[in-house]
């Protein structure tokens, strides 16, 4: 064959190979809504023994816009417990063409230190950066687990806007291991072969790009996943199973052996603050302040570390530690003054309501804090904050299960839940109007469980330059200053802040030769929900709460009423709404009230919410018009 023949030949081979990954292939169907395609993937797990695992993964990803270019970026970990090796990367356009391939040096490979302080977390990281839609990436790679914790999980769905042509995930394990499965979203039960290995497989295929929904349930509640896990298991020597929740804890409880001893001179401190107090609480407290006022967080993950404290003794020399670290020094400090408490393993996350399956026990956990049975209720204890109130579980910790250690191994336990008389928003407003639509007013809040959360992170978290910029932003009113502003906190199980602020706006009243037009309803104004689209998914109130504003406006001299806003009152299974307006002696009364409880709908009753919500709308926007007298 000729030299020009041969080249067209490999030309020929190249384009027809790669013609698999034409854009053109993907069926209408998927592209459509979608901002990306899954085009191949397969997750690979062979598992070895207890203590070894390879885990292989390639996908193919077609990116049809901007807002996919997010896809288009590999990343991954390793670490002390996990190798990662054998990383490809290519780029086709968008007639399935190879066009480029990452090189070694291209891929970066930089510590994934986060807020930790040690780590062995690293992060091999590689994009592509191109713009030429559409044009898709291929990426694979090879783990292996040196010590099997946990197993990952399969979930091809990534995100909404994103379809899939099909993925599958591969199992391979010993015949005698023992892997257990959950599978969500998925109506038939994996494929299983039984030969000189046990091989599970599942599959997904043409899985249509579905959009988020506001109220809508987690993601994996709604979309094919998988989870798989051990029930033997080990890691750096140390042996557990978690067949159950009760032999989890006994792993966890192995973890902790010997790291609860104190220094002579912390136990001396502790029967220093707390023998002369009455109350078991009281010494919860004193001894929670005290940590909050000589520890700080400081995340520390090395190898097993990742889920074994330090000791109670490098805590007390050290002042800091992880949130491992950080509750075993409490429990220690609660031992010595003979409180009992508990370790306690959570998954947090202020959307992760659930924290875990009962029946299903797996490592899916972030985060550890401190239980205290008390006689008649329990007290949680966050440990590595300086700044929260002793007992108070929010939205980052609060209803959701969570696996107390105990000394019989591990115990379900649930969070506090709040419920809406304990979550307030109760605004009190007094507001002057000059002659010419200017708008002055004195605002009094008192914020209440998870409505003072985002204050808390305002007062303690955020410099005066970024409260003054949030504060000049988040108010519902067209153009304002905030003048000033003050947080006074009161802590508790259920913790208030009382936020104060002196506001202008410039023009609020609209003028019109001899009447003025004012929107009374100044601070809170409900937001309009999307009504252009088919509701898919079950409708989820996560939070409930109640919200009361209470304003008075004072207008100029000479102006009267001719025209107020309606009442309104509306109680339905969504919530109960009310405002209302009264006009006397020259001051305008707005009585505000809403309440939302938590609960779960269908999808049907999408149109009913949409109703309630544009009720609510132009009942908080209602305009009242007054009239200068001659």
């Amino acid at each position: 064959m000729r030299l020009p023949n041969l080249i067209a030949f490999i030309l020929i081979v190249s384009t027809s190979f790669g013609q698999e990954y034409a854009a053109n292939l993907i069926p209408d169907s998927l592209k459509q809504n979608a901002n990306a395609v899954l085009r191949f993937e397969e997750l690979n797990v062979k598992i070895k023994d207890i203590d070894k695992a390879i885990v292989k993964h390639k996908y193919v990803i077609t990116v049809l816009n901007e807002t996919g270019d997010k896809y288009a970026t590999y990343f991954n970990h390793y670490d002390k417990l996990i190798s990662l090796s054998d990383i490809s990367a290519n780029l086709f356009d968008a007639n399935g063409i190879k066009i480029k391939s990452a090189k070694r040096k291209e891929i970066y490979d930089v510590s994934d230190d986060g807020d930790a302080f040690l780590t062995d977390n690293r992060v091999k990281a590689f994009s592509f950066h191109h713009k030429a839609y559409p044009y898709t990436i291929e990426f694979e790679d090879e783990q292996t687990y040196d010590g099997i914790y946990y197993l990952p999980s399969w979930s091809p769905v990534r995100d909404d806007k994103f379809a899939v042509q099909q993925s599958n995930l591969l199992v391979e394990t010993p015949i005698d291991y023992g892997l257990r499965y959950k599978q969500l979203n998925i109506s038939k039960e994996p494929i299983i072969s039984n030969e000189k290995k046990i091989k599970y497989s599942w599959n997904l295929q043409n899985y249509k790009a579905v959009e988020e929904e506001v109220f809508m349930p987690k993601w994996s509640d709604v979309t094919p996943t998988v989870f798989i896990a051990p029930t033997k298991f080990s890691i750096e020597g140390y042996k557990g199973e978690m067949q159950d929740w009760k032999g989890f804890g006994n792993f966890s409880l192995n973890l902790n052996q010997k790291r609860s001893e104190l220094p002579d001179v912390i136990k001396q401190k502790v029967h220093q603050l707390t023998d002369n107090l009455n109350s078991a609480e009281e010494k919860i407290n004193i001894l929670y302040d005290y940590l909050q006022k000589n520890t700080r967080y400081i995340s520390i993950q090395l190898g097993i570390g990742g889920w074994q404290p330090l000791p109670a003794s490098f805590v007390a020399e050290k002042k800091y530690g992880d949130c491992k670290a950080l509750s075993n020094f409490m429990v220690s400090l609660l031992k010595e003054a003979n409180i009992a408490s508990f370790f306690t393993i959570i998954n947090s996350g202020e959307f992760e309501t659930q924290g875990l399956d009962i029946n299903f026990p797996m490592v899916k956990f972030n985060h550890i804090v401190t239980c205290v049975p008390m006689n008649k209720d329990t007290l949680w204890l966050e440990c590595t904050s300086q700044t929260a109130s002793p007992g108070y579980m929010g939205t980052f910790t609060g209803n959701r299960k969570a696996i107390a250690i105990t000394d019989s191994g591990g115990v379900v336990v649930s969070t506090p839940k709040f419920i809406a008389n304990q979550n307030k928003e109760i605004r009190k407003i007094n507001a002057t109007i000059d002659d010419k639509g200017n708008l002055n007013l004195a605002s009094n809040c008192i914020l209440s469980g998870i409505k003072q959360e985002f204050a808390h992170s305002l007062l303690h978290d955020a410099t005066e330059e970024q409260r003054i910029r949030y504060l000049n932003k988040y108010l519902k009113l067209p153009t304002y200053t905030v003048n000033n502003y003050n947080f006074k906190e009161t802590k508790g199980r259920v913790p208030t802040i009382v936020e104060t602020l002196d506001i202008t706006a410039p023009s609020y009243a609209s003028i019109s030769g001899k009447r003025m037009f004012v929107v009374p309803n100044l601070l809170s104004k409900q937001s309009k929900l999307d009504s252009d689209k088919t509701r898919l998914f079950d409708i989820v109130y996560r939070t409930a709460f109640i919200d009361i504003d209470s304003i008075e406006i004072k207008i100029p001299l000479g102006y009267n009423i001719e025209m107020i806003p309606k009442n309104v009152d509306i109680t339905n299974k969504f919530g109960k709404y009310k405002i209302n307006y009264t006009f006397l002696n020259g001051i305008i009364k707005v009585y505000r009230y809403y309440e939302q409880s938590t609960d779960k709908f269908p999808a049907s009753d999408y149109k009913e919410l949409l109703k309630f919500y544009d009720e609510m709308y132009k009942a908080d926007r209602a305009k009242m018009v007054l009239v200068k007298q001659e």
